[in-house]
């Protein structure tokens, strides 16, 4: 088969984008996107399907669906059965926040597209190659058996990160996807080698309603002193913190922003986030030995100049100098003429990186 027309179901919380992309040995071309916002699944499935079918473009020859956490036992991109779907439920556990609206997207495609092969593409594929240094979690041998150990997410953006900078990406790469979620990844000559986030997408830099990383002794305290069970915990630290926690506000970035010039808890969240950011960086810029490249994506660090002038001139001190007039337009590089390390700002393609690995894996 020459081409296919690839349905690519990127789900969120509380929203489902969609994109229908015809795939080839040459590339891939979108014919059709939109998001849909619903709390229910089995609705968002039947507005795509109604959408599709009024726009007048041809039916998906395949579903691609983004996968957030296959456990330890999926980690390559592949084609869904019935044992792919035991083994994502059985999955679940480690992405609870995710997992279980997936679930539900790939059975109601399955009703509303009967016969169409689906695949799974997973967020963690691309870090599936972290070296033990990074992998392996400072917890008792036993339990790295199960499955404990750091993951990393946001694959399919950084992939599609890396296949933008062309054949050969830079040596010493450093991608800060910054959204509702946020993660920074160290990438060597377009291999991961280490990232911010670890078990569940609820580590690392703080987030617009996650924690990031937290003391362990916090949790340990909440349980005992508040006598909170696992459920309590896990709606506060995936939630009910993050920028929405300190602020006591919102999680969206751009409600701080208005706020901030009064607020000075938006202002502090608005701190806070920069600060655990270029933490990462520099920490990601040492386990290079050096920077060569920081790419900002996501919907924060594509559209938020503030935050990204923020963030580099706290990391300054490793060769960053932003043009202030680039920065504020978005315009590549946004790095000036005297800074060691290049600066960009780099669109995300999760939704067309899905379309191309169900092309690879059907056609």
């Amino acid at each position: 088969m020459d081409s296919l027309n690839v349905l690519a179901l990127n789900s969120g919380s509380s929203s489902l984008k969609f994109g229908l992309y015809r795939v080839d040995n040459a590339g891939a071309e979108k014919l059709f996107g939109e998001s849909v916002s619903t709390a229910e699944h089995a609705d968002a499935m039947t507005q795509v399907a109604g959408v599709l079918a009024a726009s007048g473009v041809p039916p998906p020859d395949a579903i691609g669906h983004r996968i957030v956490h296959g456990g330890p036992a999926l980690r390559k991109h592949c084609r869904i059965d019935d044992a792919v779907l035991r083994q994502l439920q059985a999955a679940a556990v480690f992405a609870p926040l995710h997992a279980p609206a997936t679930l539900a997207l790939i059975r109601f495609a399955q009703v509303h597209f009967p016969g169409v092969p689906q695949v799974a593409c997973f967020d963690t594929q691309f870090h599936a190659g972290l070296p033990d240094v990074a992998r392996v979690l400072p917890i008792a041998r036993e339990l790295q058996s199960e499955g404990i150990q750091r993951y990393g997410f946001h694959g399919l953006s950084l992939e599609s990160i890396v296949r933008q900078l062309g054949d050969a990406p830079p040596q010493r790469l450093v991608i800060a996807h910054l959204g509702n979620g946020a993660s920074i990844t160290a990438v060597e000559s377009g291999r991961s080698i280490d990232t911010s986030m670890g078990l569940t997408p609820s580590g690392g830099v703080i987030m617009g309603t996650r924690s990031g990383d937290l003391d362990p002794g916090v949790l340990v305290y909440l349980m005992r002193e508040k006598e909170l069970d696992a459920a309590r915990l896990e709606a506060l630290v995936d939630q009910r913190s993050g920028l929405l926690g300190i602020s006591g506000l919102s999680g969206d970035m751009r409600r701080l922003h208005e706020a901030a010039a009064s607020n000075r808890h938006a202002r502090l969240a608005i701190d806070i986030f920069c600060h655990s950011v270029r933490k990462q960086v520099a920490a990601m810029g040492a386990v290079l030995g050096g920077l060569d490249m920081l790419v900002f994506t996501g919907g924060i660090g594509e559209n938020d100049a503030q935050v990204r002038a923020q963030i580099c001139a706290g990391v300054s001190w490793i060769g960053i100098s932003l043009d202030e007039s680039r920065n504020l337009a978005a315009s590549n590089p946004l790095s000036d003429g005297t800074s060691r390390c290049q600066v960009l700002v780099l669109a995300s393609q999760e939704d067309e990186q899905i379309a191309r690995h169900a092309w690879a894996l059907l056609a």
